[in-house]
C-alpha cells in the first residue's frame, strides 16, 4: 500500500523573501532635491542670461530715454534672444553679462507678432549659452525656473510651475501671440526677454508679460515658436506670415474621436475665436472646431498651425481638416498675408 503521509512536518519551514517597503522620503529630502534642481539651473543657465540696456528717442517728446530688460544667449557666437518690446525703437543696445562685462549689440530682426527679437553681440565669441528645449513636451505642474533682471536686480532666480499651456496673449501691437506658456514663477518688469527653464537646463520659453494686479499669472513665448522664428529673423529680419483669422489653444483629442476619424492626433488646435469675415470664417470654420491637419500636415497644437501658415502658403487655397463634435470635416481656406503692425 502506498503511504501518502506528508513528510513536510519533519523539516524546518522555508522562509520566503519579502521586499521591504522603501522608507518614506522626508520633507527635508524633497526640499533638497528641489533646491539642487534650481541651483543646477542657476549655475548652468545663469551665465547665459544678459542684462539688456537700451537707449532710444521718445517719439512724443524727442528726448532720449532708456530701458532695461533681459536676454539669453542661445549660440556661442553671440546670438541673443529677447523680447521685441525690450529693444524696439532703440538706437543703442548694450549687453551686460553676469561678470559685469559690457558688449554692444545690434538687432538682427524683430517680430512684434510674437514679441520676439534676435540680437547679435558685437565682437564676443565663445559666450556661455543655453540650448532651446522642446516646449511641446511640457506638462502642467512641471518645475519652471525664470532668470532675469527684474526691476534692475541682476541675476535674479525665481521658481514655480508650469500653470497652463497653449494660452493666447495679446501683444502690444494688438496681435494675439499663440501657444503661450503660463507660469507662476515670479516675473516683474525687467524679466522681459529672460529665459524660462526646465530642471534639465533647457530654455522652454522667453518671459514676456505679467497681468497686474494678479499674482502668480505670468507668461512666456514658447521655445518652439522662438525656434521657428529664428531662421526667418536671421535671413530676412522679419517673419512673413499667413493667417486665417482664428485664435486658438492646444487641446487634447479624445481617443475615440481620433479612432472614428481615422487620424493619429492625440491633440490639436482648438479654435477659440474667429475674425469676422476672415478666411476661416468665410470658409465655414466655427469656434470649438479642433484643427488636426492643414495642407496635409498634421496639426497637434497651435505651434504646428503657426508653422504651416508660412509665407509659401499665402494666397494659395489649402485644405484644413477639423474635428467638429467628433466628426472629421474638411474646409478649403486661402490664407492671407498678415500685415505687419507697429507696436503701440
Amino acid at each position: 500500500m502506498l503511504d501518502f503521509t506528508s513528510h513536510y512536518d519533519d523539516h524546518e519551514p522555508v522562509e520566503t523573501s519579502r521586499r521591504e517597503p522603501a522608507p518614506p522620503v522626508s520633507d527635508t529630502e524633497l526640499l533638497d532635491a528641489y533646491s539642487h534642481a534650481v541651483i543646477s539651473v542657476a549655475d548652468t543657465v545663469g551665465p547665459a542670461v544678459l542684462r539688456v540696456e537700451t537707449r532710444g528717442v521718445n517719439g512724443k517728446s524727442g528726448n532720449l530715454q532708456g530701458g532695461v530688460g533681459s536676454g539669453v544667449t542661445i549660440a556661442p557666437d553671440g546670438l541673443v534672444l529677447t523680447n521685441c518690446h525690450v529693444v524696439e525703437g532703440a538706437k543703442e543696445i548694450h549687453l551686460r553679462d553676469a561678470e559685469g562685462r559690457v558688449m554692444e549689440a545690434r538687432t538682427l530682426g524683430v517680430d512684434p507678432d510674437t514679441d520676439l527679437a534676435l540680437l547679435r553681440a558685437g565682437s564676443a565669441r565663445d559666450l556661455p549659452h543655453a540650448p532651446l528645449g522642446d516646449s511641446k513636451k511640457l506638462k502642467r505642474g512641471q518645475l519652471a525656473i525664470a532668470i532675469g533682471n527684474p526691476l534692475g536686480f541682476e541675476s535674479t532666480v525665481t521658481a514655480g510651475v508650469i500653470s497652463a499651456l497653449g494660452r493666447s496673449l495679446r501683444a502690444r501691437n494688438g496681435r494675439l501671440i499663440e501657444d503661450v506658456i503660463q507660469t507662476d514663477a515670479a516675473l516683474n518688469p525687467g524679466n522681459s526677454g529672460g529665459p524660462l527653464v526646465t530642471a534639465d537646463g533647457r530654455v522652454v520659453g522667453v518671459n514676456t508679460a505679467t497681468i497686474r494686479p494678479a499674482q502668480g499669472i505670468c507668461f512666456a513665448v514658447a521655445a518652439n515658436t522662438a525656434e521657428f522664428e529664428l531662421s526667418e529673423l536671421i535671413q530676412h529680419g522679419r517673419e512673413r506670415r499667413g493667417y486665417i483669422g482664428v485664435s486658438g489653444q492646444t487641446t487634447a483629442v479624445p481617443r475615440r474621436h481620433a479612432r472614428n476619424a481615422g487620424i493619429e492626433n492625440a491633440s490639436g488646435a482648438m479654435v477659440t475665436g474667429l475674425e469676422p469675415n476672415g478666411p476661416a470664417a468665410k470658409a465655414g470654420l466655427m469656434s470649438l472646431d479642433t484643427i488636426v491637419r492643414a495642407d496635409s500636415v498634421p496639426v497637434t497644437g497651435v505651434d504646428d498651425l503657426i508653422r504651416v501658415l508660412n509665407g509659401e502658403r499665402i494666397g494659395r487655397a489649402i485644405e484644413i481638416e477639423v474635428l467638429r463634435r467628433g466628426t472629421l470635416r474638411t474646409f478649403e481656406v486661402a490664407p492671407l498675408e498678415r500685415p505687419t503692425l507697429k507696436a503701440a
